[in-house]
């Protein structure tokens, strides 16, 4: 199955949560138990510049893919992922116009898991006023 397309604007300076639901083609969810997630925001597919790196490894100040909601209390097997970046992480992203992410989850280790692309699309930074 091809990932889908969404664009989303991050507001600098602000804190960002989108929650997502990985469902298959009948609408259940599908058990996100064993998972891992990554996301890059970059200029443009072929670049080497990276904006932004989230995992499923969540970072001190939460940043990151959450597969318990973005609030933190489904259950992995409900299909919920939480994209979460917090108002310090976004006040240091300064980009220009549009820039291009994609969400991928992986299952296992070494140098070929297995690996879905959920997600692609353009992401623009409305640039913060008030600081």
């Amino acid at each position: 199955m091809p990932a889908g397309r969404y664009s989303f604007t991050i507001e600098q300076g602000a804190t960002f949560q989108l929650e997502l639901q990985y469902k298959s083609s009948n609408e259940t969810p599908i058990s996100l138990v064993g998972y891992s997630g990554r996301m890059q925001i970059r200029p443009n597919a072929a670049s080497s510049t990276v904006y932004l790196t989230l995992s499923s490894s969540l970072a001190t100040d939460g940043t990151g893919l959450n597969f318990s909601g973005s609030g933190g209390s489904r259950d992995p097997k409900s299909g919920s992922i939480g994209i979460y970046i917090a108002s310090c992480t976004s006040s240091m992203l300064n980009f220009d116009g549009t820039a291009y992410y994609d969400l991928e989850i992986y299952s296992g280790s070494g140098n070929c898991p297995y690996t879905v692309r959920l997600l692609e699309g353009q992401v623009q930074l409305s640039k913060e006023i008030t600081r």
